[in-house]
């Protein structure tokens, strides 16, 4: 009767315990990312000032997105410095350009190409799916958020309609918002994102 009893308090405190992990686990130092990617600053720079994104969100996304490795490809076949697939984000821009198709490996490899990508995708979502959110650091997690997960995820947390996701976001302060996050995103490495992000700017 014991052992059935402890058994049920594991299960219980397991169940307790694994609702959220905990997204600073394991830690992360973004020193040697961030010098790596500092070195990419006048692209960041010149791209996020053709597409209206701050050079430093830009450079902050390429350390945590690849180091500052313009070669790096994941196993889900993103590619480059801001880990672009070129099936989704890739292939947004593309149309959002009016042109066909999708980029090549070979063209998300290039340092240049990637960042302007990047950036662009970044400035389509804001001013597109995530167009309405007031608050300026809101919107910069939200869109942190949507790189990595899809803009979709997020919003849905809040309401399959997006006005009224919006209107429930903007109801939200930034530290209110990034706990929505942590507590309803269905991807657990959302709100490590955020978070590993946020480490970056402040490590610049």
């Amino acid at each position: 009767m014991k052992l059935r009893w402890f058994a049920f308090l594991i299960v219980l405190l397991a169940g307790c315990s694994s609702k959220r992990t905990d997204y600073r686990n394991p830690d992360w130092n973004p020193e040697v990312p961030v010098k790596r990617a500092m070195q990419w600053m006048p692209v960041s720079e010149k791209a996020g000032a053709a597409w209206g994104v701050s050079p430093r969100l830009i450079t902050a996304m390429i350390a945590v997105e690849s180091g500052g490795n313009p070669n790096l490809v994941s196993k889900s076949n993103a590619v480059g410095l801001m880990q672009l697939k070129a099936s989704t984000s890739g292939r947004e821009v593309y149309r959002y350009m009016g042109w066909s198709g999708e980029p090549s490996t070979s063209e998300l490899k290039n340092p240049e190409r990637n960042i302007s990508m990047g950036a662009a995708y970044l400035s389509i979502m804001e001013h597109g799916v995530l167009a309405g959110i007031k608050d300026p650091q809101v919107m910069q997690y939200a869109l942190v958020v949507s790189y990595v997960n899809g803009a979709g995820a997020l919003l849905r947390t809040f309401s399959s309609d997006r006005k009224k996701a919006i209107d429930k976001i903007n109801d939200l302060s930034a530290d209110g918002f990034f706990e929505h996050v942590v507590e309803n995103h269905p991807a657990p490495q959302a709100p490590r994102y955020i978070w590993k992000v946020q480490k970056a700017m402040n490590a610049m």
